[in-house]
């Protein structure tokens, strides 16, 4: 599976190897998202800056929806389509959801796809964070969270307009 984070803090008195693992994950503003492949570089990471963002494993239905819904490319807005996925590629992935299969199978990176900002910028979730100061096992919004970061994807993406 792979991680999603999210930023969840902002800058203030950030200290500098926080900031730079932050820098390092792109995740430079707040209600930013990436998706990271499941290793030791990975969550050591992730727990270094814990006390700013949130993460958790998300399904390839969750990704291919985010990527659906908000994934940029470069100069471009938001949302892509399966014919984007095919111009864009050299590993052969014929639509979104078979992107997101290898991706969440740690077989791809958003990288992989020429013009694609590496970043995926959420509106902020429907209803707010619970406690940005405190971590989500005692009532908060921060640190790991599992699956249940699906949910907290899915508020932040905007509605179908039908």
């Amino acid at each position: 599976m792979a991680y999603a984070a999210v930023r969840i803090r902002g800058t203030a008195q950030v200290g500098k190897r926080v900031k730079d693992t932050l820098s390092q994950l792109h995740l430079c503003k707040i209600n930013h998202m990436i998706l990271l492949p499941e290793d030791k570089t990975t969550t050591g990471m992730l727990e270094k800056v814990k006390d700013y963002i949130t993460w958790g494993e998300v399904s390839p239905e969750i990704i291919a929806r985010v990527l659906l819904k908000r994934a940029e490319p470069i100069g471009g807005k938001a949302g892509i389509t399966d014919e984007f996925i095919t111009e864009n590629n050299h590993s052969g992935y014929s639509s979104i959801f078979s992107f997101a299969k290898a991706v969440s199978g740690n077989e791809a990176r958003l990288s992989d796809i020429d013009n694609m900002q590496p970043v995926i910028r959420l509106h902020p979730p429907k209803g707010g964070y619970r406690n940005i100061k405190r971590h989500f096992s005692m009532g908060g919004s921060l640190g790991y969270r599992g699956k249940a970061i699906e949910k907290l994807l899915l508020n932040m993406l905007p509605e179908d307009k039908e």
